[in-house]
């Protein structure tokens, strides 16, 4: 009679990967913030300079007895969070604040943003004070918070991207 005996555990390719993620700095969340402001800005410019040249007849006026202010705000509002949603997105979890200062955004397990949450990172944005959720030991602002991702250092961070 044949005696059993157990076969070896199998191992996993990713069996021992470690992963190691450091939350990027405060100072460096704010120069992310800085940095990518510049280019919405100019890139608001650039597009508002098209739309006049185009001249659609759009009818946005900045005259407060028209509904033209509420809707350049509600305008710029929307393209914001989009523009750094799909910038977040289509360059994995970069923008180019972020890629200036070596962080990137990503989910709770390392792992790469998906269209899902680089888009609700975005709305989050546009939630009023939340800049001001960045500030205090741990810089965790609500539109981390509530998507659940983070913003690491890939200098000092392992992860699987």
């Amino acid at each position: 009679m044949e005696q059993y005996s157990p076969q070896p555990e199998e191992q996993h390719l990713f069996d021992e990967n470690r992963y190691h993620l450091v939350q990027a700095s405060g100072g460096k969340r704010f120069a992310n913030y800085i940095i990518d402001q510049i280019i919405f800005y100019i890139f608001i410019k650039i597009l508002f300079s098209i739309l006049a040249f185009l001249n659609l007849g759009l009818n946005l006026s900045l005259d407060p007895n028209t509904n033209g202010l509420a809707t350049i705000i509600l305008l710029v509002s929307a393209l914001y969070a989009g523009f750094l949603g799909f910038l977040e997105f289509i360059l994995k979890g970069k923008t180019i604040g972020k890629f200036l200062t070596g962080t990137r955004a990503v989910m709770e397990d390392g792992s790469p943003l998906t269209l899902q949450k680089a888009l609700l990172r975005g709305l989050c944005r546009l939630i009023p004070f939340n800049i001001f959720s960045a500030l205090g030991n741990t810089c965790y602002p609500w539109h981390d918070s509530v998507s659940k991702t983070y913003v690491i250092d890939e200098r000092q961070s392992e992860y699987p991207l």
